[in-house]
């Protein structure tokens, strides 16, 4: 029997990360699909994931269904100022909204596409392999009254059911990815990343959600999330599968960060640590 788990657990976030590999999802590539300064989003986000309401747009409704055999399905709604669940939305990079679920201890972390009722509940199924304190992050872009996108982060606590045991935070051993260049904090800040092979050579990188990679950061102390895309294609040497990233990160100081990349048919999940300085 299906159990329905309510519940809104205090969060200390940090860093996030879980390596691993899987293949399919959506990999169609949008036109043109490249990320200037300032632009690459319908808009710069309102929020970083660790309120529950921003500018009138709210995380409302989230439940946890444990299901047999250790996997789940987590539930919520969008609602506007007005209360009212949100039903239309912009879609960015590929999809209309983009979950993220990460642990207390930061070893657990999943990017998942829910799916939308007509009532606007959304739904996404997930398995976790450790019970405890989780935040569930929800990035979308709405349609405020005026016709425009809100873009907008959102973030809950949450506690989770235990999953399944033998699903465990790994290092990635097929990929490496590692920084060749750290941004400052602010809004004009660059982010380097080289892509290798188990042996150190460069990859062929596919696409991801219409994007080379997709990189999500929290900050070890605030919990502060960032999303950040490739500002193009990897330029490819001797020395890796380099990928270039406008970061408009706002806070100095340590973060982990959650690569996603596509190699062989595969996408791979790669940790990264990164240390923003104070800019001068």
């Amino acid at each position: 029997m299906t159990r329905l788990l309510r519940y809104a657990v205090p969060l200390t976030l940090g860093a996030v990360v879980l390596a691993g590999c899987s293949g399919g999802d959506d990999g169609r590539v949008e036109a043109g699909h490249t990320h200037a300064p300032g632009q690459g989003h319908t808009s710069l986000p309102v929020g970083d994931g660790t309120r529950v309401s921003e500018v009138g747009y709210s995380l409302a409704g989230l439940q946890v269904r444990q299901q047999p055999g250790g996997t789940g399905e987590v539930r919520f709604r969008i609602h506007d100022s007005e209360g009212e669940p949100v039903t239309d939305y912009v879609e960015e990079l590929t999809k209309e909204l983009h979950l993220y679920l990460v642990n207390d201890e930061l070893t657990v972390f999943r990017h998942l596409h829910p799916t939308r009722d007509a009532d606007g509940t959304w739904s996404a199924p997930f398995d976790v392999p450790d019970a405890g304190a989780y935040r569930v992050v929800a990035e979308f872009v709405a349609v405020d009254e005026g016709g425009n996108g809100d873009h907008v982060v959102l973030g809950r606590p949450i506690a989770m059911p235990p999953g399944d045991p033998g699903d465990t935070a790994a290092e990635d051993r097929a990929v490496s990815v590692t920084v060749s260049e750290a941004p400052t904090a602010g809004l004009d800040g660059e982010l380097g990343l080289v892509v290798r092979d188990a042996a150190g050579r460069p990859v062929e990188l596919g696409t991801y959600l219409g994007a080379y990679a997709h990189v999500t950061g929290f900050h070890r102390e605030t919990g502060a999330m960032v999303h950040l895309h490739p500002l193009g294609a990897p330029d490819v040497t001797e020395d890796g599968s380099e990928l270039t990233f406008h970061a408009e990160i706002p806070d100095p100081g340590d973060y982990r960060l959650f690569a996603q990349v596509r190699v062989d048919g595969f996408l791979h999940t790669v940790p990264v640590e990164l240390t923003v300085a104070r800019s001068a």
